[in-house]
């Protein structure tokens, strides 16, 4: 959760524990990797220590040859004044003398860690080609699988927290392939390693100190504590400060046990997740619509009535039925040109399991393809593909010579990029979606 996993395209990803999400920057609809939940604004740090920087990726494209390997203890010195200061940080939190001990016997940092945090893709994966692999053939036959094997635990969880079995097993699916992918790293030493040298290193430092509170509450051994890089562990990816506030013991054995084979607290803790955040049962996480020829893109984005969406001509996909009541979304994840949807009250919980939209449309629509749903109706726009973030720099200063926009020049595409876009569609004859794509880019070019 990055809450959660942040998922790496995967998604990567965990939601946001006790503290609220404090970005300003407007999220991608890409899932991004995680914890990208709770982004946590840091407190002002010291540099990291120096032997965690020694061990940080080179800025070179072709840094120089270093054992793959290489680690860092609490010998080194840096390492060691680092430690220090942060046990009695640690102290003032509650953590006992003897759980740092414990969780920090033969502890080695590990630069390997830093460079995964550090690796950005140049180009985000389309939708499209993210769903592809989100709802697969293979994911859905394995998640109905799933529904059939963990029936009887499903039926109890569902009963008792309101969360849709299918939402839960598509939540599974893709934090962890049903389990198959919960990750093997060590989380208290990995954790080390990002809260000495990450850029984030106030938010894993928070992670590191409840990873220590969960092994102080007996839940786990530090050898059994294993997840993702980023810190997230279990079948649904909880980080520790989600997992605090979050996880059940649904059993009542004594353990909150998301580490083990069997997934039963995991999948009620996810439904637990969603259940404390407004699951409304029976609603839909949104559904996808067709939109009248003579419809206004720039109404995306926007919320109101279905009463209201209707009375401007929107319609259910065949197949589908919208709400009677309630507020809706619209939404066009691809531009107008792609599938258009109306989103609800479920699709904005889902996004606090993981703040990306794209994340969220798969969970959703994963659910809606294991209870016998159909494919997206409307056609993805496969011939384009996102920006990349120089691409996108060039299209800030195209937007900002043609004087609709005033921002900084950063590749971020925010509401002020958006807007500017927006006015640009509009004044050369296109849809004004706010769609940002290679074809438009190219169009601008011209």
């Amino acid at each position: 959760m990055k809450h959660m996993r942040a998922l790496a395209l995967g998604v990567v990803m965990a939601p946001v524990a006790s503290m609220e999400a404090r970005a300003t920057i407007e999220r991608s609809i890409f899932p991004v990797p995680r914890p990208a939940q709770g982004v946590i604004a840091d407190t002002p740090r010291a540099d990291p220590p120096a032997a965690v920087l020694a061990l940080a990726p080179a800025q070179s494209i072709r840094p120089p040859a270093r054992p793959s390997g290489l680690l860092a203890g609490p010998s080194d010195p840096a390492v060691a004044d680092w430690l220090r200061g942060f046990r009695r940080r640690a102290m003032a939190e509650g953590i006992r003398r003897t759980t740092l001990d414990r969780g920090f016997a033969g502890l080695q940092t590990n630069p390997e860690i830093l460079q995964r945090e550090s690796r950005q893709p140049e180009f985000s994966r389309p939708i499209w080609a993210y769903l592809d692999s989100a709802v697969s053939a293979s994911r859905l036959r394995n998640g109905r699988t799933m529904l059939r094997n963990h029936r009887a635990v499903l039926d109890e969880i569902e009963a008792r927290y309101g969360v849709e079995r299918e939402v839960i097993v598509a939540v599974w699916g893709l934090e962890s392939a049903f389990g198959a992918l919960r990750g093997d790293v060590r989380i208290i030493p990995a954790l080390t390693t990002l809260a000495m040298g990450s850029r984030r290193a106030g938010f894993y430092e928070a992670q590191l100190i409840g990873a220590l509170q969960i092994l102080q509450a007996g839940d786990v051994t530090p050898e059994q504590m294993t997840g993702s890089w980023a810190g997230a562990m279990g079948h649904t990816q909880f980080i520790p400060t989600s997992y605090l506030e979050y996880a059940v013991d649904f059993r009542g054995d004594g353990h909150r046990d998301i580490w083990s084979d069997d997934p039963t607290d995991s999948l009620a803790s996810t439904a637990a997740y969603l259940a404390r955040h407004g699951w409304q049962t029976g609603q839909p996480w949104g559904v996808e619509v067709r939109i009248p020829a003579n419809f206004n893109p720039r109404l995306a984005n926007t919320s109101r009535s279905v009463r209201d969406w209707a009375g401007l001509g929107i319609r259910a996909q065949p197949g589908g039925e919208l709400p009677r009541t309630g507020e809706a979304t619209l939404m066009f994840p691809a531009g107008s040109s792609g599938p258009a949807i109306l989103t609800f009250r479920n699709f904005r919980v889902i996004k606090r399991y993981n703040n990306a939209d794209a994340y969220a449309i798969a969970v959703g629509h994963l659910a809606d393809r294991l209870r016998g749903g159909d494919e997206f109706a409307a056609d993805w726009p496969r011939d384009d593909r996102p920006l990349g973030r120089s691409e996108r720099e060039e299209l800030q200063r195209l937007l900002q010579r043609s004087g609709l926009y005033a921002g900084v020049i950063d590749g971020r595409v925010g509401s002020g990029t958006l807007a500017a876009v927006r006015d640009w569609q509009a004044a050369n004859g296109l849809p004004p979606d706010g769609y940002v794509s290679l074809a438009l880019l190219e169009r601008m070019r011209r």
